[in-house]
């Protein structure tokens, strides 16, 4: 199942990808996908309401939004991928690195990304995004994966001088709508166990900047779910950004940072494509 998070007619709805368009969930005014995994809409209840739907939209007519615009929590996986640490001033940890975005640092498919007036170090990160279903505390990794609902296509873009200004990278990865995800969520039955072995691909311009595979990652979506779940209480909604593969423009020579006109593509097998194109902020 692909459910997506869309404005139509001024409205926020929560709609099924189906043959014929975006199937219009009928659930209250205004919710979005995060809000309704928050109440506690399991993956039958959501094909129910899908297979009642009167109305259907055209993906091409609709403005897409994040799937969830305020998830509890947005974790991020940082130096996931063995070919992306040894592009970076880092050497490869044993425990995973994470960190954690704001809700405010969120955007959709086909959103404008601003490059900030303060610089010029706009990079691209393409990610596989885990959604969760369920949450909890000190949950087992065999058990780990039973907690995810589905995943999405992410770029977890970056100012770069901001990331490495200080030891935490906390303002590097918070500019304004900077991490983008989404157009849809493929539920976790549709895919494989934990997301893995999907081709992951990165295009700037149409140019292809990244190409590896989910199977790549360091700390497979199970590990990270356990290991946060020690220290952290996850809950349904919560969404992770699983870490990028090598090729980002911090990493090359000369660095190749993103600028006012650019378009940029993150697509991963399965899953789905998500682009942005990219504008000098506005003063």
């Amino acid at each position: 199942m692909k459910l997506a998070t869309f404005l139509l007619d001024g409205q926020r709805h929560v709609g099924a990808l189906t043959e014929q368009g975006l199937a219009v969930l009928d659930v209250a005014a205004g919710l979005d996908l995060g809000d309704l995994l928050r109440r506690g809409t399991d993956l039958s209840a959501l094909q129910a309401l899908a297979a009642r739907s009167r109305r259907v939209a055209d993906p091409a007519q609709v403005t897409f939004l994040p799937p969830a615009a305020e998830p509890p929590k947005i974790l991020c996986v940082g130096l996931n991928y063995a070919d992306h640490t040894k592009e970076s001033p880092y050497e490869q940890p044993d425990y995973p690195t994470l960190f954690l975005r704001a809700a405010t640092s969120l955007g959709a498919h086909d959103a404008v990304v601003e490059r900030p007036r303060i610089s010029d170090t706009l990079d691209y990160e393409g990610e596989l995004v885990v959604v969760l279903g369920k949450g909890g505390r000190h949950i087992a990794k065999d058990q780990a994966l039973g907690c995810v609902f589905g995943y999405a296509v992410g770029n977890e873009i970056s100012v770069r001088e901001y990331q490495f200004k200080s030891p935490q990278w906390t303002v590097g990865k918070n500019f304004d709508g900077t991490g983008t995800w989404g157009p849809y969520v493929v539920t976790a039955d549709e895919l494989p166990a934990g997301g893995a072995g999907l081709k992951i691909e990165t295009r700037l311009n149409g140019e292809t900047v990244q190409s590896s595979n989910t199977a790549d990652m360091l700390f497979d979506v199970a590990t990270v779910i356990a290991t946060v779940s020690e220290a952290i209480t996850l809950q349904p909604g919560d969404i992770i950004f699983a870490g990028t593969p090598a090729g980002v423009g911090f990493g090359r020579t000369p660095k190749l940072y993103m600028k006012q006109g650019d378009r940029v593509e993150v697509e991963i097998e399965r899953i789905g494509l998500l682009r942005n194109t990219i504008r000098d902020e506005q003063r």
